[in-house]
């Protein structure tokens, strides 16, 4: 009979070992190469093949892995990457997902350990946001997902279970959310079936943050209106400049105006674990749900997000199916509490928890929380370097850990000599910041997440803007 296992277990098990050093020294040296580098197109070239139909050498297979992808990754595993919020990895990381790839659980019900893995990461995170014992909720592939299951939760609250088998019908569901939201919210909302023009996005404050007032005000010109306010989002770092509303105000507003509070944490939520930061998330416990992720700031493996609720039953109402092949018994594989699938929209579902709950427990929430402290201590020192540098403009306050600033310039058409520079730095592997714009200008996005960047990382991007920034000047000039 043909089986997929390998003919020679002895030879797979050198190739395995192999790998695995190959992969330590690949994190161990990620500080002496590029930040990034370009894949060449010969190279993307030789990807383009066709459906391979006969079997191949491992070691064959693992030599192009060496070739063609492992030089033209991301980047985001080095010092200098800051371009994105991505977490930079790490090697107990590394390891738990070859110990989940071995086990190949599914993790969408019965009755296994990898399911109480899940649990108990879901009750740490509990506990890490201040949520009541009875929370509960579901590891996702990331906060965009999890914040669609908050759209979708809180409008099963709103409407009933009745909207599962007929739709929002004649509902006019209204939904708030400050201008700097995340993207995510107003998909999620066009994937709920309720629609992005459905979204208010409230303007902010100077520091980044939803404001009050003009939120109260559309809520209520709404319901004048005869229409149905039923969520509002907050966020705890915004993705351009890392602002966080004011989450006890809105807690309070939510509550007072019997609306689903959810908030987008997708990286903030872990700066809870540093003591310094957690006061600037104060009334994030009083939230109905969060979503999360610990593939940023907890440098777990992507993918691993979060989404927690205050309890299940809003998730059952929302999730919960009754199909005769996921029947619950009392006893053997199909036993077991709530399953996940009934949490969430997944069936199939991989055991992400693992890498989650290892990190965790190897390297502790107190020495995360100190990489995070870090991470915003390094971005004052930017700011710092930046407001001291007559060639450089900072356009936004630093709340945690996001940079925005650009490089100064007599010539015409700023937006896109910084846009240049950016490329510039990036090609030359020498730092990996991003753009994004600030108040109708251009502005290069430093955000330092890896829990690898050290002082000097920092003053390498900043002596790299000057210098490709002058001698841009000078030609444009």
């Amino acid at each position: 009979m043909p089986s997929l296992d390998p003919a020679d277990w002895r030879a797979l098990r050198m190739l395995g070992h192999r790998m695995l050093d190959d992969m330590f020294d690949h994190l161990e040296g990620q500080a002496s190469g590029p930040v990034w580098q370009k894949m060449p197109a010969a190279l993307r070239a030789e990807l383009n093949a066709p459906l391979p139909r006969a079997p191949g050498d491992p070691a064959d297979a693992y030599a192009q892995f060496r070739r063609l992808v492992l030089p033209y990754a991301t980047g985001n595993l080095h010092p200098a990457f800051m371009g994105w919020v991505h977490g930079g990895g790490t090697a107990i990381g590394m390891l738990a997902e070859l110990l989940a790839g071995g086990l190949n659980a599914n993790l969408g019900g019965r009755d296994h350990a990898p399911i109480e893995v899940e649990r108990q990461v879901i009750a740490w995170a509990a506990e890490m946001l201040g949520f009541p014992p009875a929370a509960s909720g579901v590891l996702v592939t990331g906060t965009s997902m999890a914040n669609l299951i908050g759209v979708l939760t809180a409008r099963t609250h709103a409407l009933g279970t009745g909207v599962r088998r007929s739709g929002i019908g004649d509902a006019r569901l209204t939904a708030y959310a400050s201008a700097a939201a995340h993207g995510c919210i107003p998909r999620a909302m066009e994937i709920a079936g309720i629609g992005r023009d459905a979204l208010r996005l409230v303007p902010c404050d100077p520091a980044g943050g939803i404001r009050l007032d003009a939120l109260a005000d559309s809520v209520a010109g709404d319901r004048r209106a005869g229409l149905t306010p039923f969520l509002v989002v907050g966020t705890a770092g915004t993705v351009d400049i890392g602002a966080v509303d004011d989450l006890a105000g809105l807690a309070t507003f939510c509550r007072a105006n019997a609306l689903w509070f959810h908030v987008d944490a997708a990286f903030g939520a872990i700066a809870l674990l540093a003591p310094g930061l957690r006061p600037l998330l104060s009334g994030i416990e009083h939230a109905d749900s969060v979503g999360f992720d610990f593939h940023k700031w907890a440098h777990v493996p992507y993918d691993a997000g979060c989404f927690i609720a205050r309890a299940a039953e809003p998730l059952l109402a929302t999730f919960a199916g009754d199909a005769a092949y996921l029947r619950r018994e009392s006893r053997g594989l199909a036993g077991g509490d709530v399953w996940p699938c009934d949490l969430g929209p997944d069936l199939s579902r991989g055991f992400r928890a693992l890498k989650v709950w290892l990190t965790l427990s190897v390297y502790g929430a107190d020495a995360i929380g100190a990489a995070v402290q870090q991470s915003c201590n390094l971005a004052q020192m930017l700011a710092a370097q930046i407001d001291d540098a007559p060639e450089l403009e900072r356009l936004a306050p630093v709340a945690l850990n996001i940079v925005c600033f650009r490089y100064r310039s007599d010539a015409a058409g700023m937006d896109a000599l910084n846009a240049a520079i950016v490329a510039d730095l990036q090609e030359a592997g020498i730092a990996a910041p991003s753009t994004t714009v600030v108040d109708g200008r251009l502005a290069i996005r430093a955000a330092i997440v890896n829990h690898r960047t050290r002082p000097e990382d920092v003053d390498r991007l900043v002596q790299g803007v000057l210098a490709r920034g002058r001698a841009r000047s000078v030609v444009a000039a």
